[in-house]
């Protein structure tokens, strides 16, 4: 396999000078904090073909016309997404009157290095630009103690003899446009622009839309300081910088550091309020230098990586997998809004419009459980609480009561238009159901689901009541034209996981029903006759099940398919989905990610250790693990039956999906969602992990190539740090109260 980046614990970088993948590059060195991020892309420019230079704030979005050849009754009026935002990082820099771009020029001594323990994204190397030698030291961070602040920092030396003509401009460009789609139009209108010595300013606003969204105003301020003579002032209709120029002597070096500070009509009611903010901000950091700001930056990732880092002795592969995926999981969300959440490409590029998806309640919410603080999961699901509204338009709009929380949204409105996953894929409304339970589960913090969760589990228990329907000829309830997690399986009738979230959402909604007190009840305002009708439906759900194989069918056509393993496909002929026609992987076996397996995940201990492991072994042979969400569940099942080679080669796909490019769509940006993979394999799957009854359970075992691993948990107001080695496994209570546990069958208090 070929690696575009070294194996480094700390570090992703790389001394290649690759241009056919510079755009797998920009991807892996991505920044973020949250608030707004970017791609890793050359502030200077790049003239080439492969580059997209992505700027992207978060909850800043448009809203794209649906365009479909037939309307049908339903489909959303637009498709969402995060659009490219105005790029305030941009420099122009010439060297004797020749613009720097490497496209041009052969650079040397060429080095990347995203340092995820700093926070920081540093480029440095050499050209031979304007008949002199000349060396480039870029850095780069996205403060996670300002929300609003970028810092960026170059150091120019020159290595000639001679002394060269050196000319920087720092500019804020509102002349971008998206990448993944109407990439011929822009989406930003320049409201106002200034400039000053070594200060430019910027408002845009997106363009009008006839859907009722919200336009967008953003605030851009920029602040350069260097020792070049300043030499005047840019200001275009869609650009404002300031320029600097002077003579660099032979041997010297200079710095010229840029402050960007955006804020948004997110934050501010008017470009007033945005504009006093940024001239308050900029005069407060001012007074600070750009070391004490990346500093402070640098302390509070030590901060975050003091309660989460995990630690594997002896695999640096597997080390540097685990690491890059939580650096980049938090960059993208650490629940500090809960109007934001976690798209599955963050910032780190356009695919999937940069909104909202399942993934968030089914595969992130376990982790932030057991990284952050209690809050930041409660504000995973105050997200959807605070949506609710547009999920009761969404369920409308199908003719059906209560509510259907969206596939793809910003603000709880679907705006997804592929049929077969917007409005077959309704899994996702037993996926919100099921993150309330499991926070509750895990934290016994019964606030949430007894007030407001109690509203959302009732609003989809009565969506799912009305979408299921009577089979006389069974005698049982029933959900057709659906789309399970295999999104290779469209328009099926009984995908046996949507059957099930049904029929558990329905029985746990009246077991929360049964603890709420009256007035919330009264609130709710759920009848003995629906309570019934909700009774009858958990009683009669329709669950297909295979009795000779003793598994249960993901849904009723699946065995009558041409059953031949992934072991049978040509090599050439994977991924399939760059390969094949989506006919003819619809008609195959061939499972994209885990659906039955998804269950047997969600409901692990209700499965008898042979249930497991038949299901297990069917399906396996049939996955091709072209999801990203795929293969830490499936690594998390092969733990729990004890196939432990299985496990770690399924965590090593997971853990350095993207870090090896392993379904060749890197390019288009990380995979963030599933990066939640490597730790839930790591705690869940290699160390056993289980809530059960209120109680932490463990039964940890130590992959063969590993020497030790070691992480920390948050639970129910405690840290504690487990680490497993060749002696054993050793637990301790880093804070928090007294903590009984069950390790490996026996009862341990910590203390």
């Amino acid at each position: 396999m070929k690696r575009t980046f070294d194996i480094s614990p700390w570090h992703v970088k790389t001394s290649q000078w690759a241009p056919e993948d510079k755009r797998l590059q920009e991807s892996m060195t991505s920044l973020a904090n949250e608030n707004l991020g970017m791609r890793g892309f050359y502030e200077e420019g790049y003239s080439g073909d492969e580059t997209l230079e992505g700027v992207y704030l978060g909850g800043v979005w448009f809203p794209d016309k649906t365009r479909v050849g037939w309307w049908k009754n339903g489909y959303p009026k637009y498709f969402g997404k995060m659009i490219n935002a105005v790029n305030f990082l941009k420099m122009t820099i010439k060297v004797n009157g020749e613009q720097l771009d490497l496209a041009h020029q052969q650079p040397t001594d060429f080095s990347l290095d995203l340092d995820m323990k700093k926070g920081t994204f540093t480029r440095i190397f050499t050209v031979e630009i304007g008949h002199a030698q000349v060396q480039f030291c870029f850095e780069r961070f996205v403060s996670i103690v300002n929300k609003e602040l970028v810092g960026q920092r170059l150091t120019i030396k020159n290595l000639s003899d001679q002394p060269v003509k050196l000319a920087v401009e720092t500019q804020i460009d509102a002349d971008v446009y998206n990448q993944d789609s109407n990439y011929d139009e822009q989406f930003w209108n320049v409201l106002a622009s200034e400039v000053d010595v070594h200060h430019a300013q910027l408002f845009s606003q997106t363009k009008p839309n006839p859907f009722g969204t919200p336009q967008f105003t953003v605030g851009m301020r920029t602040t350069t300081k260097t020792d070049l003579p300043e030499q005047g002032q840019q200001q275009t209709a869609k650009l404002v910088g300031n320029q600097f120029a002077g003579e660099l002597a032979a041997g010297k070096s200079t710095v010229i550091e840029k402050r960007s500070l955006v804020a948004t009509s997110r934050d501010f009611d008017s470009q007033a309020a945005i504009a006093e903010h940024l001239t308050a901000l900029a005069d407060k950091l001012d007074a600070q230098s750009f070391d004490d700001l990346l500093a402070a930056h640098s302390k509070a990732w030590a901060d975050r990586w003091a309660k989460s880092d995990v630690i594997i002795e002896g695999d640096d592969a597997a080390q540097q997998g685990i690491r890059f995926n939580l650096f980049q999981l938090f960059s993208t969300y650490y629940g500090n809004d809960s109007r934001l959440n976690i798209s599955p490409k963050g910032f780190t590029g356009e695919k999937y419009g940069g909104a909202t998806y399942w993934d968030t309640e089914a595969y992130c919410l376990p982790v932030y459980l057991g990284v952050a603080d209690q809050e930041v999961a409660k504000n995973l699901l105050k997200y959807r609480y605070q949506q609710l509204d547009g999920a009761y338009v969404n369920a409308a709009q199908q003719g059906l009561a209560g509510a259907l929380f969206p596939m793809v949204t910003f603000n709880g409105i679907e705006c997804h238009n592929e049929w077969e996953i917007t409005f077959e894929e309704i899994h996702r409304n037993g996926d919100i159901a099921f993150a309330i339970y499991n926070y509750t589960r895990y934290t016994g913090d019964k606030s949430y689901v007894l007030h407001e969760g109690a509203k959302v589990l009732v609003e989809i228990s009565r969506f799912w009541a009305d979408r299921v329907h009577y089979s006389q000829r069974k005698n049982a309830y029933m959900l057709h034209g659906v789309t399970g997690p295999d999104e290779y399986e469209n328009n099926a009738n009984n995908n046996w996981y949507t059957n099930l979230l049904c029929q558990w959402t329905l029985k746990y909604t009246l077991e929360v029903l049964a603890e709420v007190d009256d007035q919330t009840a009264n609130q709710l305002g759920v009848s003995a006759d629906e309570k019934h009708r909700w009774k009858g439906i958990v009683d009669n759900m329709y669950l297909p099940y295979d009795a000779e194989r003793d598994i249960f069918v993901e849904d009723d056509d699946f065995l009558d398919k041409d059953l031949q393993p992934v072991s049978e496909i040509p090599a050439d002929q994977l991924p399939l989905n760059q390969h094949w026609s989506w006919d003819k992987i619809l008609r195959s076996p061939y499972i994209k990610q885990g659906d039955v397996i998804q269950g047997i995940w969600d409901f692990i201990d209700d499965f008898t250790p042979e249930q497991k492991e038949h299901n297990f072994d069917f399906y396996e042979q049939y996955t091709v693990h072209e999801s990203s969400l795929s293969s830490s569940i499936y690594s998390i099942i092969a733990a729990d039956l004890g196939k432990e080679d299985k496990a770690v080669e399924l965590y090593e796909r997971s853990a350095r999906l993207d870090l090896d490019n392993y379904n060749n769509d890197t390019v288009d940006g990380l995979h963030i969602t599933s990066m939640t993979g490597s730790w839930l394999d790591i705690v869940q799957g290699f160390a056993g992990m289980r809530v059960r009854n209120g109680q932490l359970h463990y039964a940890p075992f130590l992959p063969k190539k590993w020497q030790a691993y070691q992480f920390r948990q948050s639970f129910r107001g405690r840290v504690l740090e487990v680490r497993v080695d060749q002696v054993g496994t050793h637990i301790k209570l880093v804070s928090g109260e007294p903590l009984t546990i069950d390790l490996a069958g026996k009862n341990f208090e910590l203390k």
